[in-house]
């Protein structure tokens, strides 16, 4: 009899618990209408405008403005705002860099962690790390989603067959002067992440034949280079990315993506954000709403599969993944988006190639 009433008991109380928490987000979701919108910076990526903005919008019926654009140049902006007391963005979907060494460093950040509310967000066994991964060292501000491993350039094979690019090595091959693209290494950025991963794994001097004596053609224009790679003028891609890619290869350009080469340990990266909030923004129940449904099954999930990144989620589907992009269990790969290299040895090692490349316009 006492274990009946008990179980009753708990029954009664996970019920409350459950309807106070649904009132709650019905109540969080009446304030974030009378709020009118929620600012969310990001890259531009179309996923962002063609898919995540119209279904977040028809699912709550609150409009998104999406501020997009190179990541340190929306740092800048944000500082300048910020200098004259205006505090206009309420969530970042921003790269690990900025993320870390700017917005978190700075001080810009309202820990997420608190905000996340939707038990399949909060639920440990919808996560593969066992729970939600904030990987700031408070773990409440940063939450990272994704964990996919990392290609290290495309190659277009009416141009380059797959057997002549083996190793990093091949790429110091003569025949491939002037055709490498690179997005440009001389800021921050894809271009000089993956020049610091070379300078820490195969040194100064194989930077210096890639970047400067293979004659390695940067932009800070993304669809250049992708462009650039489907017409063959640079056939092999360091920075391309899998969103402007896939677009082409249904067009029926022969592209592909390398994963792996025998001299560079493979890699895995956050890619294509890190979430996170900013403190003092306008719309903060707005914000707590996106970010609840961003992390959730359906943002992630539509987010993931327009983009090409694997998820941290368990319950989204990967088949839409290429093999190459789903980390394998029994390998040792190196952590791109780790939140040590981000702020200390990336850092670094890009400094390093920075002033390689200032000694060698002397």
């Amino acid at each position: 009899m006492m274990q009946r009433l008990m179980s009753l008991l708990c029954l009664l109380v996970c019920s409350s618990a459950a309807m106070a928490q649904d009132k709650g987000w019905e109540q969080t979701l009446a304030a974030a209408k009378k709020e009118g919108s929620v600012v969310v910076v990001g890259s531009p990526d179309p996923v962002m405008r063609s898919d995540i903005i119209p279904k977040f919008t028809a699912r709550y019926g609150i409009p998104v403005e999406f501020l997009a654009g190179r990541s340190s140049e929306i740092a800048q902006r944000l500082r300048t705002e910020r200098g004259a007391g205006i505090y206009s963005v309420d969530v970042f979907l921003s790269g690990p860099d900025t993320t870390a060494t700017v917005y978190y460093a700075e001080k810009m950040l309202d820990p997420l962690k608190p905000l996340l509310a939707l038990p399949e967000v909060t639920d440990g066994g919808k996560w593969k790390k066992g729970k939600p991964w904030f990987v700031d060292p408070e773990e409440r501000y940063v939450l990272r989603p994704f964990s996919s491993v990392s290609s290290l350039l495309f190659i277009n094979t009416d141009f380059v067959k797959q057997s002549e690019i083996r190793s990093a090595k091949d790429l110091l091959n003569p025949k491939w002067r002037g055709k490498i693209s690179t997005e440009d290494i001389t800021t921050t950025g894809a271009g000089a992440n993956l020049a610091a991963r070379f300078y820490q794994q195969l040194g100064a001097d194989f930077v210096k034949k890639l970047y400067i004596d293979q004659k390695t053609v940067g932009t800070r224009e993304r669809r250049q280079f992708t462009d650039w790679l489907a017409r063959g003028t640079q056939p092999i891609c360091l920075n391309c990315r899998e969103d402007d890619v896939r677009p082409l290869e249904k067009e029926g350009f022969k592209l592909q993506e390398i994963f792996e080469l025998s001299d560079v340990a493979p890699g895995i990266n956050g890619s294509p954000w890190m979430l996170s909030v900013a403190n003092r923004g306008p719309h903060p129940n707005a914000a707590k709403v996106f970010v609840n449904w961003i992390a959730g099954k359906e943002g992630l999930e539509i987010y993931a599969r327009g983009y090409g990144s694997a998820t941290l989620r368990t319950d989204i589907d990967e088949s839409y993944l290429s093999a190459g992009n789903v980390p394998k269990a029994n390998v040792k790969y190196f952590d791109d988006t780790d939140w040590n290299w981000i702020v200390t040895g990336r850092h670094d090692y890009r400094e390093k190639v920075w002033k390689l490349m200032k000694e060698a316009k002397k």
